[in-house]
Formats: C-alpha cells, structure tokens, sequence
C-alpha cells in the first residue's frame, strides 16, 4: 500500500499527493487506487454544508471508475494484461495522485470546525473540484483501452467518464452563493455597529450545520490556528479576523446552550498550561542569533534550541558548528521543538507579543474593523446581561467573559471599556459558588488588562481588598485560586503591591494554599507566583512574607519531594529572594535550608530552573551569612562539582551566579590559614545552626 499523508498532518486546502514509485507493480497500484477509492466513496455518509453538487459528482465518478478498476484487476488475473505495462502503469499512477487529492479535498469539505471557513472559500473549492474532475479525463485519455480487452458496457461506461470529466463546469451552489452574501452583510452591519437579525444569523448557521455552542467552538479554534500560521497576506489574515468576530458573535449572543460544567472543567485544564509561562524569562525564548522571539524553534544535534530561519541562514554561510558551543556538527538535521514552541504561543497569545520580533507587543486592536466592532458588541451584551439577566443568564454571561477574557487582550479591553468590571466585583460576594467563581475567574483575566487592573483595584484599593477576601474565604477552592493568580497580576504594578502587601490577610492567605493539603500544584504556583511578585515589586514586603511563616513552610514542602517541578521552582526562588536580607538568611539557616539547597542542587532529577534559583539562594546566603556560611559549603566535597557544572552549562542564567560562588569558595580556601576575621554576632548566631 503506498502510504500518503493523514488530514491532520497538513494545512486546510492543501493537496500533497505523493506519486507511486516507478517501480511499482500493476496489481501494487490497482489495489491501493481501489483503496483510495473506497475512502472517498466512504464520504457518501457524511454531510457537506458547502458544495453539494460538486461532491455528488465527484462520488458518482469515483463510483464508475472502481468498475473500471476491479475489471482491470480481473483482466490482469487472467493474463488478458500484462502486469508490467508502462502505459497502464504511468495512466493510473496519474490518477493516483488526483484520487489522494480530492481525498484531501474531501476531508476539507467535512473538516470540524472548518465550515464556515469552506463557506466564504466555496468559489476556491469548487474550481478544486473543477480542476482535479477534469484531470481524471486527461489521465484516462493516456490509457490504452483500444489495446485492452474489457467488457463492453465497461469500455462504454469508461468513454462516458471520460466525456463528462471533460466537460466537468464545477460552480458554486446558488445556497451557496446567498450565505456568503449574508456573511459579508452582517460584517457591514457589524462595522457600523448594528446588531444583525438573529433569524438572518441562525439561517447562515443552519446552511453550514453550526447549530449548537460547541460548534462555534470548535469553528473559533479553527480560525484562531489559521490565523496564527505564517505567511498569510494581509487581506486573509482580514478576513479570518472578521470570521473570528462573526462566530465569537454567534457564541455568545446567538447560540447560548453552554453545558456551565463541562467548561469549567475545560478552563481548570486549560489554566495548567498557563503555569509554564508565568514568571517565565523571555530571553530563554529568544534564539541564541537573532536575539528574537523564535517562532519555530528547532534542536541541533547538540540539544540547544534556534530559530529556523537564523540557523538555516548560519549553514548557508558555510557554518557547520553550534553557533553556541562552537562544536563541529555531524548533522544539520533541524528536529521541530514542539515544547517550546507550545510555550512561545501561549506566552505571546497571553502577552499580545508577536514571535520573530524583540519583544515587540501587539497593538491591542483587531485585524478588521468587523471583527473589532463585533468584539465591542459582544463585550456590551455581555455587560448587559450581568446587570439586567436572570440568574441563569448570568451564569452563562461568566462563563463567556471567562472565555474571551483568555483568549486575547483585545477582547479584554473591550470587556474592560463596556464596563464589565464593576459588574463582575459586584457579584464577588455572590452566595452561589458557580456565580462567584466565573466572577474571579473573569477578574483574574482581566487583571492582565492595564486599564481593568486600575478598574479593578479602585481608587480606594477596594477591589484589592475584595480579591484577598475571596481568597481566604471564597466558597469553592477554585475561586481561592483564582484570587491568588489575580494578586500576581495586579502585583506586577509597584503600587498595587505595596497595597495588597498591606492587606493584614493577603499574604498569610498566600501562604495558606502553599501549606494546605487541599489545593493542587496548580493552585499552589498560582499562590507562589503571587508571593514572588509581591516581594520582586515592592521590597518591603519581605518581612510580611518572613511574618507570614513562608520560610518553614516552603522548606518543609520541598523536602516533602511531593511536589511538581514548578512548585519546586517557584519555592526555591521565593526562598532566595528571602535570603538577599538578613532576617530571611537567618530564618532559612535556622531550619537547615543550605544543607537542603546543596542536595537540591546535587540532584539529577530537578529542571535547570530550580537549581538556578538554588544556586541563587546559596549565593545570598553567603554574601549575608559571611565566612561561616562559605566555610560550611568549602567542607561539603560534592557542592565544587554542582557548581561548576552549573558555571559551565550556564543554563536559566544560573553560570556568572555559579562562577561568583565558586569564587567565593575559593578565596575563602585560600585565606582559611591566614588572618582571622573579627568574630560578628551575626556569626556567632550563624556558627550555632
């Protein structure tokens, strides 16, 4: 069977057919043409919103074809054919191609999530259609039928093929034709801010099978991957905008059945992927060439990551090394580095940041003026029905503003302009969970917004207060969770943290789910994160972290070892920004943090980004714990050899912390027979732990 690429692994509306070998045997190729076939024939079950009359034809002929085709194989059974002619051979191999291609066509046409796509494309399907139907008539026009023996109502079924194929006028249908124009109606309507007639609406929906809230889903995820693909024109990317508004539209106003648990669930799933690129360096984003954000990172065979088109352009120069190490390279395979790529989308999506520039945001504006004023409308109805919706309708309005709030900062600062904030802190207090919980989830989103963490927070810090209320006291352990990725968002700005640092319960709240066997990993870096933020943007914080009890209780946490990854991470770093004042040296030392961070860092089994911010915290706790401190290290035999494989990976940016340490240790071993320093009492109390 010769193999040909799934649907899954190419781009919508592209066609890469793969030719049989000319090696390939006659009965190889008839059995896998009647393979094919029978997948396209298998097409006759599903339902195809656009371009009926071009799939009814193009099945009809594929029909009469397999008669053609299992006569030739009996033919060739018997020795009526021989089963190395070239002519049949090079005739069929050209059909091949075309049968793989309106397979391909095919699966376009029935895609999920792809219909209102093929829609507005009917008039480039079509000419598809009309293009590879009149492609079998030339194939078949190669074929030898007046040398092969076969039955005479094949030959005269084959020569009708042949003359309809030819003449194949492919168009789009007229039902077609009318939806399109309703489409490009409301888009007018939307860009002079008219609300389009719901009825006009759910008839386009209905021509294209769009009927349920998943649907539009499922046709929002579409689009969103088509518009982040490279290369498009600045007309698609256009009108894939104006198609995103239109169906974001349809979501929420038109088609409102949401199952509220299922996209709970869904978002709670979603909201692990945003906990890799919170408190993420960018400049580990960046490609070691270009200095840019990469936007297809690849791997060299020495395991460090580039952009593909800077290391392309480094081998054309005639460089075969890594630009990186320097090390001659064997292979200039370039492995796709999915991880991060995964990372990178997710980072730029939530930071409006656009990959392949020097951190270059986003304008936070939509790409058509359709698509940004169906996005205004959408924000106003949802607004509305905060206020003035029943309590069912409220739910449902939530559950959309936590959605679209996630998806991209245009839409929250639509949200942001048409007043939702206000509503949504209203109903913080709300004595039904479901209520409060997509309230905080929503708020938690906006947070991100400049203009909705000043609505926000108030001008009074109220809303401020509000969030650490529900954190310590919020009726699911979501919405607690929630609150806490809140504070680190609204944390980022120096006054805001000053302000919730002054909240008597904000940062004990924090500490609260880090210690709690209740919350999940999850949960506990969305209250890590915060407490990091908290003391990187307002240094007095410190001491209402240390008053707090973190300290004993991030330590106890790792050495449980039953944490993920990232809580072990994020506690390192919070332990080492602890440790850059001598209270929080102290504090550390006290209840055996250093012996811990040298067998942390003297692990195999933790991620480059934890043993960086471990060799953080030895750092600070030398430079404040003097001598005794350097001495203790000096003693231990395995910590030389974390450090400097530390220094010479320099991986997160842990190398020059590394090189200092390493320093440090050595000219205390040098100076170790020499002058005694004088003897402090800050060294006394550091000699007794």
């Amino acid at each position: 069977m010769i193999n040909t690429q799934t649907a899954s692994a190419r781009r919508i509306l592209t066609f890469p057919a793969v030719n049989p070998c000319e090696s390939i045997s006659l009965p190889t190729l008839l059995d896998s043409l009647l393979h094919i076939a029978g997948e396209i024939l298998s097409f006759k079950s599903k339902h195809f919103s656009t371009n009926k009359r071009s799939v009814k034809e193009t099945l009809r002929h594929i029909q009469s074809l397999v008669i053609f085709l299992e006569e030739l194989r009996v033919q060739i059974r018997v020795g009526s054919i021989s089963a190395g002619r070239r002519s049949v051979i090079l005739s069929l191999s050209e059909l091949h191609v075309i049968f793989q291609k309106l397979k391909f066509l095919l699966e376009d046409c029935t895609r999920d999530g792809a219909k209102l796509f093929m829609l507005v494309n009917s008039g480039q399907v079509s000419a598809h259609f009309r293009v590879l139907i009149r492609s079998i008539s030339t194939s078949l026009d190669t074929f030898p039928l007046g040398s092969v023996e076969l039955p005479g109502e094949v030959n005269e079924l084959i020569y009708l093929v042949m003359r309809q194929t030819r003449k194949s006028e492919a168009r789009p249908d007229r039902d077609d034709k009318l939806a399109i124009d309703s489409v490009y109606w409301f888009f007018n309507l939307f860009e002079n801010r008219i609300n389009p007639n719901s009825d006009e609406i759910l008839r386009v929906l209905d021509h294209i099978g769009v009927k349920k809230w998943r649907d539009c889903v499922k046709e929002i995820d579409f689009l969103r991957e088509e518009i982040s693909v490279e290369k498009k024109s600045n007309i698609e990317i256009e009108l894939l905008s104006s198609l995103m508004g239109f169906i974001c539209y349809c979501r929420c106003v038109i088609l409102r059945s949401i199952d509220v648990d299922d996209e709970v669930e869904k978002e709670e799933d979603e909201e692990e992927d945003l906990m890799m690129i919170r408190g993420l360096n960018i400049d580990d984003l960046r490609c070691p060439i270009s200095l840019e954000i990469m936007s297809d990172p690849v791997v060299l065979e020495t395991g460090h990551t580039y952009d593909r088109s800077s290391i392309a352009k480094w081998f054309s120069s005639g460089n075969i090394t890594c630009p990186k190490t320097g090390k001659n390279l064997t292979s200039t395979v370039l492995v796709d580095n999915f991880s991060i790529k995964q990372v990178i989308q997710s980072y730029c999506k939530q930071n409006g940041v656009v990959s392949g520039q020097k951190g270059k945001k986003k304008v936070v504006v939509a790409e058509s003026l359709a698509a940004e004023e169906a996005a205004k409308l959408t924000a106003e109805f949802l607004a509305d029905e905060l206020i003035n919706g029943d309590e069912e309708q409220m739910v449902k309005a939530l559950v959309e503003i936590r959605i679209l709030t996630k998806t991209s900062s245009f839409n929250r600062s639509c949200l942001v302009e048409a007043g939702a904030v206000d509503s949504l802190m209203k109903i913080l207090r709300s004595e039904d969970p479901r209520i409060q919980e997509n309230a905080m989830a929503g708020i938690m989103n906006l947070s991100k917004d400049t203009a909705g963490k000043n609505r926000i927070a108030g001008d009074d810090g109220g809303g401020l207060r509000l969030i650490v209320e529900v954190l310590n006291d919020g009726a699911r352990r979501e919405s607690r969770q929630y609150a806490a990725a809140a504070l680190f968002y609204l944390s980022s700005l120096g006054d805001y943290s000053r302000l919730i640092g002054e909240i008597s319960d904000s940062i004990p709240g924090l500490v609260r789910i880090v210690k709690s066997c209740d919350f999940g990993d999850s949960a506990k870096r969305n209250a890590l994160i915060a407490i990091r933020s908290l003391l990187i943007n307002q240094p007095e914080n410190h001491w209402r972290v240390l008053a707090a009890g973190s300290v004993p209780v991030l330590l106890d946490l790792l050495k449980s070892g039953e944490v993920s990854d990232g809580v072990t991470a994020d506690s390192m770093a919070i332990l080492a920004k602890m440790a850059e004042y001598p209270d929080g040296m102290i504090s550390v030392l006290r209840r055996g943090g250093l012996k811990l961070a040298v067998k942390i860092l003297g692990s195999s089994e933790v991620t480059p980004a934890t043993k960086q911010h471990c060799v953080a915290l030895l750092l600070n706790l030398c430079h404040n714990g003097g001598s005794d401190v350097v001495g203790s290290l000096a003693k231990n035999p395995s910590v030389m050899g974390s450090l400097y494989t530390a220094s010479s990976n320099g991986e997160f940016g842990s190398g020059k912390k590394a090189s200092a340490l390493i320093k440090l240790i050595h000219e205390f071993q040098e100076r170790k027979t020499g002058t005694v320093e004088p003897v402090l009492e800050r060294d006394r109390f550091i000699h007794a732990w």
